[in-house]
């Protein structure tokens, strides 16, 4: 777990878990299932924009609600390869990390990139930066362990040893 890069998908304040994966579709743990109706109830488009690789930017309380980790499953199974916000919910923070996806908080980046920006996150530095513009960001580097429990796809992979 080196670096993300990709296309940002663009959110605002308070983007819960019920819009991440609506509750109708819990009654299913398949990632990818998850992913084929993830943030459908706020951006009808998303699954059909969204390509491996790219990342989500939001504002403030970032998988706010329920603390369902349906929903960082969703947004990794659906390609993001990390979550850029303001802040997180506390128990969404910790369930993606659970889960292996990467989230950083940095609120001047989170303030500043702009939906379709191409941006690159280097996780040992902590370095946000945005290609389109230009402009760097720092945000907080993820210790070597949990690089590790990342790169592994989780807590549980990483626990039992097995490599994603």
């Amino acid at each position: 777990m080196e670096q993300a890069y990709g296309k940002v998908h663009r959110y605002g304040d308070n983007v819960d878990t019920d819009v991440i994966i609506p509750a109708r579709y819990l009654n299913t743990a398949d990632p990818a299932e998850l992913a084929a109706h993830c943030m459908e109830d706020i951006d009808q488009e998303f699954v059909k924009r969204v390509q491996p690789g790219d990342i989500i930017v939001a504002d403030k309380n970032f998988g706010c609600g329920s603390s369902r980790e349906h929903a960082p499953i969703a947004i990794k199974a659906a390609g993001i390869s990390c979550v850029i916000a303001e802040t997180f919910a506390r128990i969404f923070y910790r369930n993606s990390i659970n889960i292996g996806l990467a989230i950083v908080e940095c609120p001047e980046a989170a303030k500043e990139i702009k939906a379709g920006d191409m941006v690159r996150v280097d996780f040992d530095s902590g370095k946000i930066t945005d290609e389109t513009t230009g402009k760097t960001y720092q945000g907080q580097a993820f210790p070597p362990f949990m690089q590790k429990l990342i790169d592994r796809g989780g807590l549980i992979n990483y626990i039992n040893g097995e490599e994603q």
